[in-house]
């Protein structure tokens, strides 16, 4: 029986929101004018299933199909295809779909591109064609507006895996699939199609290779065939290069060399070389992109196709060619992993340099020494290499474990279970055993779920405790850092439990070093045992236990250079509420990180820096770092790490006005934090969804949502989060008349002031009792909050006592006092890009009969009532920018801009864009006025001067 019997091929669409919104857009507009839309994309990722999905979508009107004639081509004159359209649209309007368009011939290519350009929009004909990416795109077709397909984001892949094969297939097996599949979906369904119902449960062996020759040209519909052997050789070449550059680009000398070593030798007579790249050589095959001295495929999908479906011979010759030229260029580890995918047919000599042990023992050795210059990603290929070539068991599941590690470094998690699951073996020694649960339990830890990891970890820890016992102290503290991330805290306090006494391990200088979270462990125990001992004493409330180990890892950032030590320094400093330090570690660790190109780190470091500008109020710098960390970890398959930027990116949106933004972030945090168990991720994300709601003046609705986080229970918010999240609820409480639920959260919220750990809370307290306080004790607690912002620092929480302050006020009719508060607040909120919390004061100004500054009836005044990014977007808009083009160039979506334009509206007193732009060419112009009179007022008491 074969796997076809477990595997629907009737499956819904996944991951493809945004082509279908565009595809949707044309149709919706057919009724009223004809359109044109180019969809593209490599073989498998779905071209005809959305040009299907369209005509089954289209309501309006008839759907026609063109397709190619009998030898490929649509034989019909521009003059029948016009009458034939025009003809179908005089009663309703027409979509017409042609699927793969280049396979047509030249001139029913032509023939149709002529029939798009003669027809009007009047015409209602709406024309979708379907091309394929992997090769350049027709003259006829190029200025067609285009859709583009990419390869599924993983969490769209795994979910058609799941539909595909109705979640059966096993964890290890599915981890295997989606990696082999990059992303392709009809890569995807055709190998789990070829395995039997046993191999997709995971009861006998994959296959080896997963995806082979047949699968991959029955996806790429067959491998690309040329008559001329110069092009042949030069696909495969390129396509043999990529395999050392992760598919990406080679160097095209490189391929230039080995194609010459590939040509026989000449016969007698002069040697005359034949150009095989350049201006005398053949035109490159229009698979491939020539793009100055570097060569790639259009298609990754093709390019493992034609490296799969060449003869073994002719394959093992191009590898041999390329390893000949790359080590005499020097390079050793590209070459030698050329070396190895050339070795087969005789056996050689028992004595032979290139018997595939001997070549295994080189590899893992060059791929060991850390004098050889080498991403990470290539050091994992040739580990991986190195254990396929070893035949003894321990030897070979320690290579795929170092491979596993530099994968993960490597920002690769979906290559790294599958090399962990090849490095099983249970007749190997523990302290193996125990160094792959360990990059096991990392990845998990940043893209599974924590629970696990922390059970992987604490796995690793027994492991390795006979034979490394300070990497088995490491471990356990990776353990604890799952169980802070799951918010556990007994689990937590008794993973950090004082354990036997270690001796201090470092490698040997120039030996393979341990990688990721285990490089700190491994090299500066110290910052280990401090961590742990200062650690569990904060999490138990000694506070006088914990500054001491604490402060020692925060000292030891200020001379460490690795990046591993440089997050234990940061994260140190942010639990003693020592900002500064933390912002200090956190761009070092960045820096290091990314010097030693260790992808997987970048992400780690730009979430500390996020955690420390949002500690210190600075949240315009807290989304910064929030939205690189977040690129960076979807990049590296990161989905935990991705969800504590989305948090970050949450709560600083929840200050501006941007509801819609807030509500995307917290939803796609709350998504992976519910699947993965990170507890704080959650929690910070709810606290960002209330404080929007407090902000935009609801406060009932932010009561409810933050009494679940902070009040006692079962379900509170994370341990040493929820407290944050307590000053934000005292204010909606006592808004809500919640006020014992209010007075409830200060006693822990006292001592969590007292502890010294954030440097707002002691302000923020005070002004907590002042909301609590009777008028006569009020008014001194609100200055005393002021007082301790003034030594915190930090604009947004002090003009948030400010404006708390002068609504006091104000309803205690003490106006002038009022003002004078509530237009600090105001000053403080616009500086910090606090949108929302400005409008409150803005309000308030108004309610005492004071415009704010920058209001009045001109028109420039009228536009300070905008916020900056309102200001941006209504001078894009009164350029003549429709909301689409202006989301494209403040690169947010056209949602957020038609929130905006709202507020502009509302606030300028307008009703049409033309009124906008008359509005803001008058701002414009008596800006230029006022400038010029200013100008003339400089320059005159210029000259005064100069005659005194």
């Amino acid at each position: 029986m074969t796997g076809e019997t477990t595997v629907r091929t009737a499956v819904r669409i996944h991951g493809r929101s945004t082509q279908r919104k565009a595809l949707r857009a044309l149709l919706d507009a057919l009724p009223h004018h004809g359109g044109h839309l180019l969809v593209a994309g490599e073989p498998g990722l779905g071209r005809t299933t959305l040009l299907r999905w369209a005509a089954r979508s289209f309501r309006a009107g008839p759907v026609l199909h063109l397709g190619p004639g009998p030898d490929g081509g649509a034989h019909v004159t521009v003059e029948q295809l016009l009458d034939t359209l025009r003809a179908a649209s005089a009663a309703a309007p027409v979509l017409v779909c042609a699927d793969d368009a280049h396979l047509w011939d030249a001139p029913a290519r032509t023939a149709l591109g002529r029939a798009m350009r003669r027809l009007s929009t009047a015409d209602r004909v709406g024309l979708l064609l379907s091309v394929a990416s992997d090769r350049a795109v027709a003259p006829e077709f190029a200025r067609l507006p285009v859709v583009h397909l990419d390869p599924l984001a993983p969490s769209a892949a795994a979910a058609l895996l799941d539909d595909a094969t109705d979640g059966v297939a096993a964890p290890a097996v599915r981890e295997q699939l989606l990696a082999e599949a990059e992303g392709n979906p009809a890569l995807l369904v055709a190998l789990a199609r070829r395995l039997s119902p046993a191999e997709l449960r995971g009861h006998r062996p994959l296959p080896r290779p997963l995806a082979d020759a047949a699968v991959l040209a029955e996806v790429a519909g067959g491998a690309p065939s040329d008559p001329s052997a110069h092009a042949r050789d030069l696909l495969l070449t390129v396509a043999a290069a990529g395999q050392t550059e992760d598919g990406t680009d080679v160097d095209a000398g490189l391929v230039h060399d080995a194609l010459r070593r590939l040509r026989p030798e000449p016969g007698p007579g002069p040697r005359v070389a034949e150009p095989v790249l350049g201006p005398r050589a053949e035109p490159v095959p229009e698979y491939l992109v020539l793009a100055g001295d570097r060569l790639r495929f259009r298609s990754p999908l093709v390019r493992r196709t034609v490296h799969a479906t060449a003869t073994p011979e002719r394959r093992r010759a191009v590898h041999r060619a390329l390893a000949e030229v790359l080590e005499t260029g020097g390079h050793r580890l590209t070459g030698l992993l050329h070396r190895s995918w050339s070795l087969g047919g005789p056996e050689p000599a028992p004595a032979s340099a290139d018997r595939p042990a001997a070549v295994a023992d080189r590899l893992a050795a060059v791929a060991a020494d850390g004098a050889v210059p080498a991403p990470h990603r290539l050091r994992a290929t040739a580990y991986a290499r190195a254990a396929e070539l070893t035949a003894d068991g321990a030897r070979r599941a320690e290579r795929y474990t170092a491979a596993a590690e530099q994968a993960l470094l490597a920002g690769r998690p979906d290559r790294a279970r599958p090399l962990l699951a090849a490095a099983r073996d249970s007749a190997a020694p523990a302290a193996l055993r125990g160094r792959a649960e360990w990059v096991r339990g990392v990845t998990e830890l940043r893209d599974g779920p924590v629970g696990d990891a922390h059970q992987s970890l604490l796995l690793a820890a027994s492991l390795l405790a006979a034979d490394a016992p300070a990497d088995a102290a490491a471990a356990a503290l990776a353990a604890a850092d799952a169980a802070w991330a799951a918010g556990d805290l007994s689990a937590c306090l008794a993973t950090l439990a004082p354990g036997p006494p270690h001796r201090t391990e470092n490698p040997a200088p120039g030996s393979d070093g341990p990688a990721d979270a285990r490089s700190a462990a491994a090299h500066t125990a110290a910052v280990v045992h401090d961590h742990r001992v200062g650690m569990r004493a904060l999490l138990e409330g000694r506070l006088d236990r914990a500054g001491a180990p604490l402060g020692q890892v925060v000292e030891r950032g200020r001379t460490e250079g690795r990046p591993e030590t440089l997050l234990r320094s940061a994260a140190a400093a942010l639990l003693l509420g020592d900002v500064d330090a933390a912002r200090r570690g956190g761009a070092r660790a960045l820096a290091a990180a990314r010097q030693l190109g260790s992808d997987t780190l970048v992400p780690q470091a730009l979430e500390y820096l996020a955690y420390a500008e949002l500690r210190a109020g600075r949240h315009p710098q807290a989304r910064t770092h929030a939205e690189e960390g977040l690129r960076t970890a979807l990049r590296t398959g990161q989905r935990n790490t991705a969800a504590h930027h989305r948090a970050v990116l949450a709560l600083a949106a929840s200050i501006e006005e941007e509801p819609d933004v807030v509500a995307r972030h917290v939803t796609a945090a709350l998504d992976t934090a519910r699947r993965h168990g990170l507890a704080q991720a959650a929690t910070l994300a709810q606290w960002a969804a209330a404080r929007a709601d407090l902000g935009r003046g609801r406060p009932f609705d932010a009561a409810d949502r933050l009494g679940l986080l902070v009040l006692p229970g079962p379900g509170r918010g994370h341990f040493a989060v929820w407290r944050l999240a307590v000053p934000c609820f005292v204010e909606a409480a006592v808004l809500a008349e919640r006020h014992e639920d209010a007075r409830e959260v200060l006693t822990d919220f006292a001592d969590w002031a007292a502890f010294g750990a954030d440097p707002q809370a002691a302000a923020q307290l005070a002004r907590c009792h002042a909301l609590l306080a009777p008028a006569e004790h009020a008014d001194a607690l609100y200055r005393r909050a002021l007082d301790r912002h003034d030594e915190a620092g930090g604009d947004f929480e002090r003009a948030r006592t400010a404006l708390l302050y002068g609504k006091w006020l104000r309803r205690r009719r003490r106006p002038r006092e009022a003002r004078g508060r509530l237009g600090t607040a105001l000053a403080g909120f616009e500086r910090c890009g606090a949108g929302v919390w400005a409008a409150q004061a803005r309000g308030e100004l108004r309610a005492l009969g004071a415009a704010p500054q920058g209001t009045g009836t001109g028109a420039p005044a009228r536009l300070g009532l905008l916020t900056p990014q309102q200001l941006r977007i209504a001078r894009h808009v009164a350029e003549g920018a429709t909301n689409r083009e202006v989301a494209l160039a403040l690169g947010v979506s056209t949602r957020t801009v038609d929130y905006h334009l709202r507020k502009v509206f509302a606030a300028l007193g307008v009703r049409s864009r033309l009124e906008l732009a008359r509005t803001v060419g008058e701002a414009e112009q008596a800006r230029e006025v006022r400038g010029a009179g200013e100008a003339r007022r400089a320059g005159s008491s210029e000259k005064t001067g100069a005659q005194h």
